[in-house]
């Protein structure tokens, strides 16, 4: 699935909910979060690209992906700045930055400043937000 940005940001509730799987569309579109150590790319693993779930868009590489202990997959960074979007969520009476794919609009997780070099920063990503295409072996 690769749509454009303008077809995904006007797709209708009922659209998203017949598009994703329960689980994604309450992450995605719900701000929900996994469970902790369940996702499927909680801890690194194959080569590849991880792209939105919701809209196919290029959101992180494996190449910036670390264990962080948390319980969700972790990047140092985005593949592109621009691939992602940012903004104060202060649910659970604290202040978090939300990260959330700039293409659909739908949730991914939280970006934290507790992450590891270059970056110092820690994407905390909902496993049911991505999806990995691996790297060609050839």
């Amino acid at each position: 699935m690769s749509d454009t940005a303008e077809e995904t940001k006007t797709l209708s509730d009922a659209e998203w909910r017949s598009r994703l799987t329960a689980e994604q569309y309450h992450v995605l579109r719900e701000k929900g979060t996994d469970p902790p150590f369940q996702g499927e790319y909680t801890h690194p693993g194959p080569e590849g690209l991880y792209r939105c779930a919701g809209c196919g868009f290029e959101l992180f590489i494996s190449d910036t992906q670390f264990d962080s202990g948390s319980g969700w997959p972790s990047f140092t960074a985005p593949l592109e700045s621009s691939h992602v979007a940012t903004d104060e969520d202060c649910s659970l009476g604290r202040r978090r930055t939300e990260v959330m794919c700039s293409r659909c609009g739908g949730h991914l997780g939280h970006v934290f400043d507790d992450g590891p070099g270059p970056t110092g920063q820690r994407w905390c990503i909902n496993s049911t937000s991505i999806k990995l295409e691996p790297k060609d072996p050839s």
